[in-house]
C-alpha cells in the first residue's frame, strides 16, 4: 500500500491509504471508534481508537470542505425539519435542510426552536447555497414564519405529509447518536455532522429504478472522487 508523498500526511507512521480508510469507516458508517479499531486490526493494522479519533479530527474537516467545493449544484426545492437531540441531559434541536433528491444542504444544532433559530438556519443556507430555493417545504412549526423576512417571494408549503424526505434524512443521525451514546456537547454534534453529511452525500446513490450497471458506475465514480479529495485510494 504505497502512494505518492502528500504533505498532509507527512510525519505520520501509517500511509495515506490507511488513514483515509479509518476516516471513511468512521464517518460513512454507524461505527464507534473501537469498532473502527477492530476492523483495521482484522486487516493486520494495529492502531488504537484514540489514534482513529485524532485522524478523524485532523483530516475530517478538510475532507468535508473539499467535498463541498466539488459537489454539484443541488436542487431548488428545499425541505426543512428539526428533531430533538438530548445532549448533556438538556434538549437541543437539530435543524436540517435537504433538497428534493435527499442530499443534505446543511445542518445546525441549536438550543432554541423558535423564529430566531429558524432565521439563523435560513441565513446559513442562503450563504452556503448562494441562492434562494424555488420552493420551501416545512412542517407547521410557527417559527418558519421567519421565511417571510429572509426569503420573501419564495413559495412555501407547510404540510407534514410533504416533508418525509427530510424526516427520513434524520435516521442516520439517530443511528450515530445511539452508537456514540449521545453527543457530548452541541459543538461536538455540529462538528461531527458537518463532516458526516458531505461524505454521506458523496455516497448517496439511488438504487431504486436504476440498473445495477448504472449504480456500480456511480459508486466507482464516488470512490474516484474520494481518492482525489483525500489524496489516496481506499486501502484494499
Amino acid at each position: 500500500m504505497t502512494t505518492r508523498p502528500d504533505p498532509r500526511y507527512a510525519g505520520y507512521r501509517y500511509p495515506a491509504e490507511i488513514i483515509a480508510m479509518a476516516v471513511w469507516l468512521y464517518f460513512r458508517f454507524p461505527l464507534s471508534l473501537r469498532m473502527v479499531e477492530e476492523l483495521l486490526a482484522a486487516r493486520g493494522i494495529t492502531v488504537s481508537y484514540e489514534t482513529v479519533r485524532q485522524w478523524a479530527r485532523k483530516f475530517g474537516p478538510e475532507i468535508a470542505t473539499r467535498l463541498r467545493r466539488r459537489a454539484p449544484r443541488r436542487g431548488d426545492k428545499w425541505h426543512l425539519d428539526e428533531v430533538v437531540l438530548t445532549i448533556g441531559g438538556r434538549k437541543h434541536h437539530l435543524w436540517r435542510a435537504v433538497d428534493q433528491d435527499g442530499f443534505v444542504l446543511d445542518v445546525l444544532v441549536q438550543s432554541r426552536r423558535d423564529t430566531k433559530a429558524a432565521k439563523r438556519l435560513l441565513r446559513k443556507l442562503l450563504k452556503k447555497q448562494g441562492r434562494a430555493p424555488r420552493v420551501l417545504i416545512t412542517d407547521k412549526l410557527k417559527a418558519y414564519a421567519a421565511k417571510r423576512a429572509i426569503m420573501p417571494g419564495v413559495e412555501h408549503g407547510q404540510h407534514k405529509g410533504l416533508n418525509n424526505r427530510v424526516e427520513n434524512s434524520h435516521q442516520p443521525t439517530r443511528r450515530r447518536e445511539w452508537q456514540r451514546k449521545r453527543f457530548k456537547d452541541p459543538a461536538q454534534g455540529q462538528r461531527f455532522l458537518a463532516i458526516h453529511d458531505p461524505i454521506a452525500n458523496l455516497f448517496h446513490l439511488r438504487r431504486d429504478h436504476s440498473p445495477v450497471t448504472d449504480y456500480r458506475k456511480a459508486r466507482a465514480q464516488a470512490f474516484q472522487v474520494w481518492a482525489e479529495v483525500v489524496g489516496a485510494p481506499l486501502a484494499a
